[in-house]
């Protein structure tokens, strides 16, 4: 029964190359449109000669066809088809199942970057989920001679990428006290912002009697989580002040140029 239908040269990935012309040889050139054509492979085509289809007799090299006998110069070529991968155009939706993917099939360049998202990866996987740290430091020495707080010069400013984030909070400050006489302590805070998240009133203190010197002092080490529930920029910092002003009462931080440190780490819920 002969084809009923629209012409195969309107189907998808169905391609119509030029006619042969035997001449009794085994080997012809393939062209489209009188230009050579490379076939995908030879079971790819199909061909009709006098009437009888043939496929699975010939071979391909680049555009050479060619058989496994010799085609007489009688022989008249009715057609020559050749099929790509498939017939379809646009896929449909849903049609591509896991059972159509090819083993190893997607690769790292095919994937968008930021296209996979936490939810997509397996509990199980020791990834961690720290998903971004932010770092500061200062030299700047800094003497504060008042009860009341003022900055010691150390900051450090971070943007979570979400409101469920949290932000691991250490320092590491150089700070020292001084007095003629009798005793004093540092006071410290750690603000985000105008909020404190921590706040001490005896860090270091000076011994009664001693002599004009810096008296006691070392680093003050913190660490700590914040939940700030922002994704705005957050800017956290150290705030120092002498518990007594009298007999020279000094807070130091980072005496003789000695370097503090602030990180700022966001976990990701």
């Amino acid at each position: 029964m002969s084809y009923i239908g629209r012409g195969t040269e309107s189907i998808s990935n169905v391609e119509v190359l030029d006619n042969l012309t035997f001449n009794g040889s085994a080997s012809y050139t393939l062209q489209k449109s009188s230009t050579n054509f490379v076939p995908s492979s030879a079971n790819n085509l199909l061909i009709s000669i006098s009437g009888v289809v043939q496929q699975g007799n010939f071979s391909v090299s680049g555009s050479t066809i060619t058989f496994d006998t010799t085609v007489s110069a009688s022989d008249t070529c009715d057609w020559i088809l050749h099929y790509g991968t498939g017939l379809i155009t646009t896929v449909a939706d849903g049609a591509i199942t896991e059972a159509k993917l090819g083993s190893n099939a997607v690769t790292t360049a095919k994937i968008n970057n930021g296209a996979i998202t936490s939810a997509k990866l397996d509990s199980g996987l020791a990834l961690g989920k720290i998903g971004q740290v932010v770092s500061a430091e200062t030299n700047t020495e800094t003497n504060i001679t008042s009860t009341t707080h003022a900055d010691t010069t150390l900051s450090a400013t971070i943007t979570p990428t979400s409101t469920s984030s949290k932000i691991l909070v250490s320092i590491s400050q150089i700070a020292a006290t001084d007095r003629d006489s009798n005793y004093a302590w540092i006071k410290y805070k750690v603000l985000r912002g105008s909020t404190e998240l921590f706040g001490h009133s005896k860090i270091f203190w000076v011994e009664a009697g001693s002599v004009s010197a810096v008296k006691n002092g070392g680093f003050i080490s913190l660490q700590f989580v914040d939940e700030p529930s922002s994704t705005s920029a957050l800017t956290y910092k150290t705030q120092g002040a002498i518990s007594d002003t009298a007999n020279n009462g000094t807070a130091r931080f980072q005496q003789a140029s000695a370097k503090s440190f602030i990180q700022l780490m966001e976990v990701l819920a």
